[in-house]
């Protein structure tokens, strides 16, 4: 075996060929990828395909980003997205450990968890409206559903697949329960959680929309339905960018804080 064959096999094996290998940036191939969207879009909407342009979804954009409307409705959306997601990872994350930790706890409480996640968050509203009101409440609570259900399955796979030889290593250097918890199975579980609260994420703004069905007056979903009986599809696509992008941004978010904290994986 060469010198060179062999750097590469080590690099290969750090997963740092990925990163060396020469190319063209990724901020560059993003920017490629967004112009080629729009051309797109704006081909679309000049033959025929009844959809507003670039242009006046721009424009109509900039209505209502000049008359707070577009400020406000984004305001409440964050609001209520941010809202049942956190709740939904702070509930999740504890019931997937324990779920991961005891057998006994799994056995007793994935039925439900499995029968839920057949349920979609959804088909709750009707039941949320007639429990809870038409506030905030069941607003937040199908947000805080959707997340709930992807994050704890998360976690509970990550604590399923913890590598028992760390466990047993802990064991034998006379670690107990909590100090193998805290220092190997939550660090070891971590990506999944992360990896969950992305897919949660994600969760959360798919539910948004009809969750403001609920006697909403203002938000990101509230507007684009109303803007649905008067045909006005340029405010429907501002609300549709809106969503995307605000989710978008989350997600890098979330995706940056996930190499902060698992950046002793190796990964490509």
């Amino acid at each position: 075996m060469t010198l060179v064959e062999a750097e590469t096999d080590v690099a290969v094996s750090r997963g740092e060929l990925g990163r060396r290998a020469p190319g063209v940036p990724r901020t560059v191939l993003n920017l490629i990828s967004v112009l080629v969207g729009l051309g797109v879009w704006w081909g679309a909407s000049l033959t025929g395909i009844d959809i507003p342009g670039p242009a006046v979804v721009l424009k109509r954009g900039m209505e209502l980003a000049a008359d707070g409307t577009l400020g406000a409705d984004v305001l409440a959306s964050v609001k209520r997205v941010l809202s049942g997601f956190l709740l939904g990872v702070l509930a999740a994350v504890p019931v997937g450990f324990l779920m991961g930790w005891y057998p006994a706890v799994r056995a007793l409480v994935e039925p439900w968890i499995q029968f839920f996640r057949t349920i979609p968050p959804l088909a709750l509203i009707p039941l949320a409206i007639v429990l809870m009101g038409i506030e905030e409440t069941p607003k937040i609570f199908v947000i805080f559903l959707a997340s709930f259900l992807s994050c704890v399955i998360a976690t509970l796979q990550g604590v399923l697949t913890v590598d028992r030889t760390l466990l047993n290593a802990a064991r034998v250097l006379g670690a107990n329960d909590r100090v193998i918890f805290a220092r190997v199975v939550i660090p070891a579980s971590s990506p999944f959680i992360l990896v969950g609260m992305r897919i949660g994420l994600g969760s959360s703004w798919a539910t948004l929309v009809a969750a403001e069905l609920i006697a909403a007056q203002q938000g990101l979903g509230y507007r684009m339905q109303s803007a649905q009986l008067y045909y006005d599809l340029p405010t429907i696509f501002v609300g549709l960018i809106s969503i995307g992008l605000l989710g978008l941004l989350m997600d890098r978010l979330l995706l940056l804080a996930e190499r902060r904290l698992t950046d002793w994986q190796e990964t490509r």
